[in-house]
């Protein structure tokens, strides 16, 4: 069976790798030319509205799918509608847009932070007054990894956020007081069968996911896998779906929803029965989910900007590196490690392999304040 993906980073290069062990074949659609993903499969170099490479896609593929929810919502619909394109597109309409996001979870009873929609700055003032201080300015669209927010910790720094809402429609959130970020990601298949794997929880840093660690038998796993459950029935979704939450004293709010394989999951091929990306792929192929049962503790640390020692990483007992095959640059995920953990290992060696490798990619800040008790 082939899979179209659209996209061609490294989220679809983890899907091509994991394809073949199932009988797959992934073929990519992205405009760049050294697109990380196009050695594991064939490569339509060209850009979203190539009407030839798009028709081509569709002669090849027997499925579309994506990852990112920043692909065209006009070219999904499209191919929607001349072979299976999963997740769907409503899915794809609501994950895309943080206003029409917050707005889905409010119906479906699903809490979030406070927010109001802003079309202008002239709206700000108003719903600043009403959310309070501090509080976040957030595009609708096209937003990640921090990228187009503005915190206003106080009504002086509202001359700050004028120039983003006036140039595009934002959300304003009020500030959550969380006491950890943790992540669900699920699959569902076609006939509606879902699983979840372990939660994560993670650490950002920077507005960038910096350091997530699973977490078998958490006390929220219940919670989390009700309200991606719900979400996923509403959205009649296939694939994998990620949620970002905020645990706020024992009660989850939704931060956003991500519908695809995700970073936060990048731990899966290390410490699950099966990975996110053999789930998803599974999933849009119209086959039988796999277990998602938790395998191995175990942690993962993002590369961003600079690639760290590999030699020092490989003398880590447990610990494995992916690179994405990206040359380097400020901010830029490079790669990621996975750091199994031994059943016989106490927490305070635990620590201190993770820390470890926190230092040699660059993460002392995050290494000095991590506790034996967090893992």
């Amino acid at each position: 069976m082939r899979i179209g993906i659209l996209g061609a980073g490294q989220l679809a290069q983890m899907m091509a790798q994991a394809a073949p062990g199932l009988g797959l074949e992934c073929g990519f659609l992205a405009p760049e030319a050294d697109a990380c993903a196009a050695p594991y499969g064939r490569h339509w170099q060209a850009s979203f509205d190539d009407q030839e490479a798009v028709a081509e896609l569709v002669e090849w593929a027997d499925v579309i799918t994506y990852e990112s929810e920043n692909v065209s919502l006009t070219l999904v619909e499209s191919l929607s509608k001349q072979l299976p394109v999963y997740p769907p597109v409503a899915a794809l309409q609501a994950a895309r847009d943080r206003g029409e996001e917050k707005q889905l979870c409010r119906s479906l009873g699903v809490a979030t932070a406070d927010f109001a929609l802003i079309n202008s700055s002239s709206e700000l003032p108003g719903a600043l007054a009403k959310l309070g201080c501090p509080a976040i300015l957030k595009t609708c669209r096209e937003g990640y990894d921090g990228k187009g927010q503005v915190w206003l910790r106080s009504a002086e720094d509202l001359p700050a956020a004028v120039e983003q809402a006036d140039a595009t429609a934002c959300v304003l959130e009020a500030v959550v007081p969380f006491q950890r970020e943790i992540s669900a990601i699920a699959a569902r298949s076609i006939d509606g069968a879902v699983s979840c794997f372990s939660l994560s929880e993670n650490i950002h840093r920077e507005g960038i996911l910096r350091l997530t660690i699973n977490r078998r038998n958490d006390s929220q796993q219940q919670q989390a896998e009700q309200l991606i459950g719900r979400l996923m029935e509403q959205l009649n979704y296939v694939g994998v779906l990620a949620l970002e939450l905020f645990d706020v004293a024992g009660e989850l709010r939704v931060n956003e929803i991500a519908p695809r394989v995700h970073n936060t999951g990048h731990w899966t091929p290390a410490g699950a029965r099966h990975s996110q990306f053999e789930a998803h792929l599974l999933a849009v192929a119209g086959r039988s989910l796999p277990s998602l049962d938790w395998s191995n503790d175990c942690a993962m640390i993002n590369i961003i900007g600079a690639l760290p020692d590999q030699t020092a990483i490989d003398a880590i007992t447990g610990a494995s590196l992916h690179l994405y095959g990206k040359s380097p640059r400020p901010g830029r995920k490079l790669g990621h490690i996975n750091l199994i953990f031994s059943p016989h290992q106490s927490p305070t060696q635990r620590l201190d392999e993770l820390r470890k490798l926190l230092i040699l990619v660059g993460e002392g800040e995050i290494a000095d304040r991590l506790e034996a008790s967090w893992l």
